[in-house]
């Protein structure tokens, strides 16, 4: 059953991930690292709440989002992503790879476009060649590379395309509105989709058998052709489908209210005065974090959490405080919808 989407030591010997598996089926989820809760309470590393409260119930799954810019480094990721799974927490990966794909088009003597919506989110536009690279590099060899690495720290990993399963799934968007020399139209061609129904069940299926599942796109669009998505907006659905905490890790400690300067992070926002500041503060490609943050929650995940990857324990520590913290109560709306933008430009 699809669910709908609105809005440095290695383990490698396989009888030892598979007890850790077994060992998984049986143990309560716990949190790696303290961190808020949805209710505003914090937790300590080993569950207990610092109000004074005890031990809750097993904690969420955690979507892990491994950004594809060049300054961003997965070995500290990949290195807290087993510690966290063999804590018990399950975890679900989402990673880009928009860096890989221009640097595969540079070589092969083509130029990647970008386009700039009416909202002022700047992202891709996905033409029939660029799908085709997309679809080499992502579910190939990006995608192939991680699992590797993972695996590599016990952890048993599967490589997942949105494809794969009918796992991420939507409309094709083959026409994007964007503004070129400050006037507004129509551009026709793009390769892209909008994720509205993730397989929810698949990943449950994979995490309940000691799998940690790794995502990326394309997805699976409604004509049945493969096509590009954001992968923040990926991340989103996954976690908003699980209903799951959003751990996005980019080349930023999070969204600052001043973009060139680091000492003005926002820590945390609750409420949606905080949040429209939130959304006024985003640049660039942060803007897209942003919204994939509104629409997760919106969705149904508990909290999003944007942090840098290139971070110590990168996750545990997003977890226990560090970063851009987002609740839900900064997304919450009268009838429960979330804004949609369509016609955007993917990541």
């Amino acid at each position: 059953m699809t669910r709908s989407y609105s809005h440095e030591t290695t383990m490698t010997d396989e009888h030892h991930t598979h007890d850790a598996r077994d060992a998984r089926r049986t143990t309560p989820a716990v949190a790696a690292g303290g961190g808020l809760r949805a209710d505003g309470g914090e937790e300590t590393a080993d569950g207990l709440r610092t109000d004074g409260g005890g031990a809750d119930a097993p904690r969420p799954p955690v979507v892990v989002k491994i950004g594809g810019a060049r300054a961003v480094d997965p070995e500290g990721a990949i290195g807290d992503i087993a510690t966290l799974v063999d804590r018990g927490r399950d975890v679900v990966v989402v990673h880009g790879g928009s860096t890989a794909v221009d640097d595969t088009l540079d070589a092969l003597g083509e130029e990647p476009t970008y386009v700039e919506t009416p909202g002022g989110v700047v992202g891709r536009f996905t033409d029939e060649r660029t799908m085709e690279v997309f679809s080499m590099v992502l579910p190939g060899k990006l995608n192939t590379d991680l699992t590797a690495a993972l695996r590599g720290t016990g952890v048993d990993a599967l490589g997942l395309s949105g494809v794969d399963g009918g796992l991420l799934t939507g409309p094709r968007k083959s026409a994007v509105r964007v503004v070129e020399d400050g006037k507004k139209k129509i551009k026709r061609g793009d390769h892209s989709g909008k994720i509205t129904d993730v397989n929810a069940d698949l990943l449950e299926t994979l995490l309940g058998d000691g799998y940690t599942p790794v995502v990326t796109v394309p997805m699976l669009a409604d004509d049945g052709v493969a096509v590009n998505a954001d992968a923040d907006r990926a991340a989103a659905a996954v976690a908003g489908a699980l209903g799951a905490e959003l751990v996005v890790l980019t080349d930023v400690e999070g969204v600052y209210a001043d973009p060139d300067d680091p000492s003005t992070l926002i820590g945390s926002v609750a409420t949606p005065e905080e949040f429209d500041g939130l959304k006024d503060a985003a640049d660039g490609f942060m803007r897209k974090k942003v919204m994939a943050a509104e629409e997760a929650l919106t969705a149904g995940a508990p909290t999003i959490v944007v942090a840098s990857a290139n971070a110590d324990a990168p996750i545990t520590a997003a977890l226990a405080g560090s970063g851009t913290h987002v609740a839900a109560s900064a997304v919450a709306t009268d009838d429960g919808e979330s804004t949609d933008a369509e016609g955007e430009a993917t990541g």
